[in-house]
C-alpha cells in the first residue's frame, strides 16, 4: 500500500515564504513508489535509468540516460501515482540540479485518459541545487482535447521528464511537493 508523506512546512521561494506539502524527499521514511518509464513502451530507442541515492547532503533521485527521437520516441521519465490531493495548491516545487538542460514536470489528471495525454511545464536544472517553482497555470495540455487549466485536486500522477529532443539527461531531485 502506498503512503503519502505529508509534511507541512514553510519554504523560501523567490524571496516569499510559502506553505508547502512535501510529496517526497526520497528518504527511507517516504514510501512513494517511483517508476522509470521510457519511450521504449511505444517503440522508441531512448535509454536511461532511475537511481535512488544518498550522499552527505541527503537522499535524492537521479534520472540519467540518452534521449533519442528516433522511431517517434523522445523521452525518459520517472513517475508516481498520487491519491487524495484535495487542497487547492498554487503550484509544484522541486529542489533540482542537473546538466544545464531543460526538463519537464508532467501531470496526469482524471481527464488524461490516453497514455499520451498530460499537462507539461518546463524548467532548467543547473549545476547547483536550486528550488524551482511551477505555478499550476504554467502547465500546458498536450492536446486540444484536454481542458486548458487544471486544479491540484484533479492530479493523479507526477512525472519528471527528459523530453522532446536528442540529448544526454542528468537530473537530480532531492525534494518535490506542492506550494
Amino acid at each position: 500500500m502506498f503512503r503519502l508523506l505529508i509534511v507541512i512546512n514553510f519554504i523560501l521561494i523567490n524571496n516569499v515564504w510559502s506553505e508547502t506539502v512535501i510529496l517526497d524527499d526520497f528518504s527511507a521514511k517516504n514510501q512513494l513508489q517511483w517508476t522509470y518509464i521510457s519511450d521504449k513502451v511505444m517503440g522508441g530507442v531512448s535509454e536511461g535509468k532511475l537511481a535512488l541515492l544518498q550522499d552527505e547532503q541527503g537522499a535524492y533521485a537521479k534520472l540519467s540516460g540518452q534521449v533519442r527521437t528516433q522511431n517517434n520516441g523522445g523521452f525518459i521519465q520517472f513517475r508516481t501515482d498520487l491519491k487524495n490531493i484535495d487542497k487547492g495548491f498554487q503550484g509544484i516545487y522541486a529542489k533540482v540540479k542537473g546538466n544545464d538542460q531543460q526538463y519537464f514536470i508532467h501531470l496526469r489528471t482524471r481527464g488524461t485518459i490516453l497514455p499520451w495525454q498530460y499537462y507539461q511545464s518546463g524548467f532548467t536544472a543547473g549545476e547547483e541545487w536550486k528550488i524551482i517553482k511551477l505555478p499550476m497555470n504554467s502547465f500546458m495540455p498536450s492536446s486540444k482535447w484536454l481542458k486548458k487549466t487544471i486544479g491540484s485536486s484533479s492530479i493523479r500522477s507526477v512525472g519528471l521528464v527528459a523530453f522532446g529532443r536528442d540529448h544526454s539527461a542528468n537530473l537530480e531531485v532531492s525534494e518535490i511537493g506542492f506550494y
